[in-house]
């Protein structure tokens, strides 16, 4: 569905499909999205202050475009912040996928690998940012999860990419993380103003959390770069390798 009028409410709705947001100031709350397309819920280019609350959105694996591949539970294509808060995400390839955003009090788990027409793996990651960003994006007292193996796509469970421009401007503070080749990657050695605080990386996939380790491509040198209080699910301190 195309939603197209500024201030639309949509509440205690149980969707089967996915839902276009071309206006202004729209407010999903108290609902379920079950999705057969690439994204539960997108943010069009030009609209702003979407706002998604206390809402489930899943997929149908199998059942979306480009042999079953599901991206995006929430995309943020707009001009302003988008808050993501106290949602259940689950299944989509790459959850929780904006530059600027609030994500906060949000359960991400159970993706489920994908194969893209071509017959490659497609990756995954619970919450990605692919750089470039104008405004801030927080990810505050998430779980991100993502269980699934390396080797059929897991990248991260919050993957900072400098993919479309420099990683700037982000908070990550008190998540779980875990899952991925790195559960954690950090913006890469143009990032500046990501600050990462007193989050806990957990075990529960890998022993060092994603299965290469907690943490890649952290820029220990940006300016405005904090990293501190965070450990793993034992206690030990994570700390970061240095960058090449």
């Amino acid at each position: 569905m195309s939603i197209k009028t500024d201030g639309t409410v949509i509440k205690g709705w149980d969707i089967y499909g996915s839902l276009d947001v071309y206006a202004d100031n729209v407010t999903i709350i108290d609902s379920r999205i079950t999705s057969t397309n690439w994204w539960g819920v997108n943010l069009r280019p030009g609209f702003k202050g979407l706002r998604v609350l206390h809402t489930t959105i899943t997929a149908v694996p199998g059942k979306g475009p480009d042999n079953g591949g599901v991206n995006y539970a929430v995309s943020n294509m707009g001009v302003s912040s988008v808050e993501v808060g106290w949602c259940d995400v689950s299944v989509f390839g790459n959850a929780l996928s904006m530059g600027q955003g609030d994500l906060h009090d949000n359960y991400v788990h159970d993706i489920v690998a994908f194969r893209n027409l071509g017959g490659e793996w497609q990756h995954t990651d619970a919450v990605i940012s692919g750089g470039g960003n104008k405004g801030r994006l927080t990810v505050r007292h998430n779980t991100l999860l993502n269980s699934v193996p390396v080797d059929k796509g897991a990248s991260a469970a919050l993957g900072l990419f400098a993919d479309t421009g420099v990683v700037s401007n982000v908070v990550v503070d008190n998540n779980w993380l875990a899952g991925g080749a790195y559960a954690l990657y950090g913006g890469g050695p143009g990032a500046t103003g990501i600050q990462v605080t007193d989050n806990v990386f957990s075990t529960q996939y890998h022993p060092k959390s994603g299965l290469y380790g907690a943490v890649a491509a952290w820029n220990a040198g940006g300016a405005g770069n904090v990293w501190r209080g965070n450990r793993m699910s034992d206690g030990r301190p994570v700390v970061p390798e240095p960058s090449p």
